[in-house]
């Protein structure tokens, strides 16, 4: 049997505070995928490379690159100003974390019309929502309310009427919001497209199997190979692109006059895609990075 080279050394940065299952089979899926191809990934989490401002990020040695599986952009930042090269970079996270600004960054490509909250303050709240007037006139009920930081669907609400829209405004006046119209014809459904390297590489139809208008599949929805249209494609990769990043989850909805952009994840959980397709993507992007940093 013939021995591995060790050919790079990488390092996986985590969250420290996500313990499910589900982070460390990530995790496992992406060191065993770098190691099949003779480079070190060793995981650190954000916790243990707290440091003092303008001193080195605390690694043991200097990696060749950072798999930055984490939305911690303070920190990704402090180790690209090292000069070690972030997959994803820290403002192509930033730019998908915050759903407002992705869509602000998106502007231009099909997608829901999309009504940004004005800015209020976690002490004061919306003292006044006269503003929610012009959201229903412009989308129209239902209108899909969303926290602009949040994952796995679990931060999206549906307000049916006006007294709907105020609660939940108002329930949630602490953090950011979107608004954005329901597209009706993509009820329950979506495509996740999977991007690395500018290719995309596999994709999925989503479907809720209890009436819920989210299609996540942490929220009980169902899973189905699917084939994307060219327009599908061209659709995704746009994003990607436009966004900057290496790998990405792409959610398509199915638009009445053809696909629109629901968002971008830059560290999409891509289990469910191998459990669909078979298409490991630890290997694509382990890949792709050790291409790139060659």
């Amino acid at each position: 049997m013939a021995l591995l080279v060790l050919i790079m050394n990488g390092i996986l940065v985590v969250n420290q505070f996500l313990k499910a299952e589900k982070f460390r089979d990530i995790y496992s899926r992406l060191q065993s995928a770098f190691s099949e191809r003779g480079c070190k990934l060793s995981l650190y989490t954000n916790s243990e490379l707290s440091h003092p401002l303008g001193e080195q990020v605390p690694f043991l040695e200097r990696p060749d690159f950072v798999l930055f599986w984490d939305k911690d952009i303070s920190l990704a930042r402090e180790i690209e100003a090292q000069g070690i090269l972030c997959f994803n970079s820290a403002a192509a996270i930033e730019s998908c974390d915050d759903k407002a600004k992705m869509h602000l960054a998106l502007r231009g490509l099909p997608m829901p019309k999309t009504v940004i909250a004005p800015k209020t303050f976690p002490n004061i709240g919306y003292t006044d929502t006269g503003f929610l007037s012009s959201v229903a006139k412009a989308l129209g009920f239902p209108v899909v309310v969303k926290e602009c930081f949040g994952s796995f669907g679990a931060q999206v609400y549906l307000a049916s009427n006006m007294d709907e829209l105020i609660k939940i405004t108002c329930e949630h006046e602490r953090v950011p919001l979107l608004f954005q119209e329901l597209v009706r014809s993509s009820y329950g459904r979506d495509i996740r497209i999977n991007i690395v390297g500018g290719k995309v590489c596999a994709a999925m139809l989503r479907e809720s199997e209890n009436g819920d208008f989210r299609s996540n599949v942490t929220l009980g929805g169902r899973t189905l190979p699917y084939s994307p249209t060219d327009a599908e494609c061209e659709l995704a990769l746009a994003a990607a692109e436009r966004l900057g990043l290496d790998f990405a989850g792409v959610d398509i909805l199915f638009g009445e006059r053809g696909p629109l952009l629901c968002e971008v994840n830059s560290n999409a959980h891509f289990k469910s895609t191998y459990d669909c397709t078979g298409v490991n993507l630890a290997e694509l992007i382990a890949e792709h990075i050790i291409t790139k940093c060659r």
